[in-house]
């Protein structure tokens, strides 16, 4: 099973030099993770949603992008794929075919393939991960940050007896984000005449105001945002079933829930296209 059998071929893809905004607009739409950059027709760079949420302060997709991203070949196997989005630590590889863009791979599209495999594995054997989550009043600025610092793109969310209400994702919360202005004071009052850094063009100055934009999470509780209709999953579901849950409901990850149905951990994506890497019958 090659690459350019599972790939998107019709890329949608950013310029540089050129707008965050768009880039924010393009997510928005069409609800993917991250768009390849280019430049006179060369990849040179991802951006991602990751980005945007973390660097809310940066305009420049210059400085958004991840530069020089890993690629792969259309020939390649998917088993190829899925090791190197797993050694790399990415979602997506840009499929470069003689120093050319000719599609897009992501997870996925792994897991449609993986769907279609029929491996019996239970993903309690190998491929869930431990879990937190958080209380649905939570503002989403916080739940911002609480995803930032924990490297989780999902993260569920219960209410006051402990019982899941929702998942709320980095797609949810791109989706709730919006570009604000707004101006930025700094103070050089503070500056003495044995300050040998303080600026003679402005010493005598008391502060300095300059415009900047950042992408803004509204500060709202978090079950606004969320994603109500949860889908789950027991811990002895199979490998591809629970692939195909994931393909035709459109999500990233799965909570698994014991026999009292209560939470006891997360199926994610990128953990479960490690059964293509292994020896399946």
């Amino acid at each position: 099973m090659k690459v350019s059998e599972f790939m998107t071929n019709d890329v949608v893809s950013v310029e540089i030099p050129g707008n965050r905004d768009d880039v924010l607009k393009i997510l928005k739409r069409t609800g993917i993770s991250g768009v390849p950059v280019l430049k006179k027709n060369k990849l040179v760079g991802i951006i991602t949603r990751k980005d945007l949420l973390r660097k809310a302060e940066e305009s420049q997709l210059g400085l958004l992008m991840t530069p020089d991203p890993v690629t792969i070949g259309p020939d390649a196997s998917i088993r190829e794929a899925a090791s190197l989005m797993i050694r790399e630590s990415v979602r997506r590889l840009p499929v470069v075919e003689d120093g050319r863009l000719v599609g897009l791979i992501s997870v996925a599209d792994l897991v449609a393939a993986l769907a279609q495999l029929k491996i019996k594995d239970e993903i309690k054997d190998a491929y869930i991960s431990q879990t937190f989550a958080i209380w649905e009043e939570t503002p989403l600025p916080l739940v911002g940050r609480i995803m930032e610092i924990s490297g989780f793109e999902a993260i569920p969310v219960l209410d006051e007896e402990s019982t899941l209400q929702g998942i709320i994702s980095e797609r949810d919360l791109i989706r709730h984000s919006s570009i604000e202005d707004m101006v930025e004071v700094s103070d050089f009052s503070n500056g003495t005449d044995d300050d040998e850094w303080t600026w003679e063009s402005i010493r005598d100055m008391h502060t300095i105001s300059y415009g900047i934009s950042k992408v803004q999470l509204p500060n709202r509780p978090v079950k606004t945002a969320m994603v109500k209709n949860v889908i789950s999953v027991p811990l002895n579901a199979e490998v591809s079933e629970c692939a195909l849950k994931m393909k035709r409901a459109r999500v990233d990850q799965l909570p698994v829930v014991n026999g009292d149905r209560k939470l006891v951990a997360m199926l994610f994506d990128r953990e479960l296209i490690r059964a293509l890497c292994r020896d399946n019958p």
